[in-house]
């Protein structure tokens, strides 16, 4: 957090193994690798440049101190471009809670999977609403809007179907 946080963008990543995985709602993919994270890094302090976490206590070690988990609050103004995927300035604030799952190889950091409310997050980015209210006029539009996405994908989508069995546990001695 502290590397984060004072932009260190080179000391941050050599807390990562080379092949370190970060899965993140708001990537579209998970990030493989200390490039991959890097870009990453570069586009979120890019276009949030007073993006700053906090930790909020406890932070949750495993026993064995492979793995632990750290809730983190962040905040953060959006001042430049998001690009990805192109979201252009909003000068609004964002304030979010999220937490952190660490896996550990020894020193390094091997696997990160970051859990926050993105609809939360994209409402801020964007300036808008994204939930409708209950009974709303919206919340009817967005509904009637599903019903037609899903017979669309109901009439040119095969069926699932059921799942077929699991196999029958072979009898003891044969």
């Amino acid at each position: 957090m502290a590397a984060w946080n004072s932009r260190d963008l080179d000391g941050f990543i050599s807390m990562l193994s080379e092949d370190v995985v970060w899965h993140d709602p708001a990537m579209p993919a998970p990030a493989v690798g200390r490039e991959a994270v890097r870009a990453f890094a570069h586009t979120v302090l890019r276009a949030f440049p007073d993006f700053t976490y906090t930790i909020i206590e406890p932070t949750c070690v495993a026993p064995d101190g492979t793995k632990c988990a750290v809730h983190w609050h962040a905040t953060a103004t959006h001042l430049e471009p998001l690009d990805p995927p192109g979201y252009a300035p909003t000068g609004r604030r964002i304030d979010q809670e999220g937490v952190d799952l660490l896996w550990f190889d020894g020193a390094k950091v091997v696997r990160i999977v970051t859990l926050f409310d993105i609809v939360s997050a994209l409402e801020q980015v964007l300036s808008l609403d994204l939930r409708p209210s209950p009974g709303s006029r919206r919340e009817a539009l967005a509904v009637g809007l599903q019903r037609l996405r899903a017979r669309w994908l109901r009439a040119t989508r095969p069926a699932a179907g059921p799942k077929p069995a699991p196999p029958a546990e072979p009898e003891p001695g044969r």
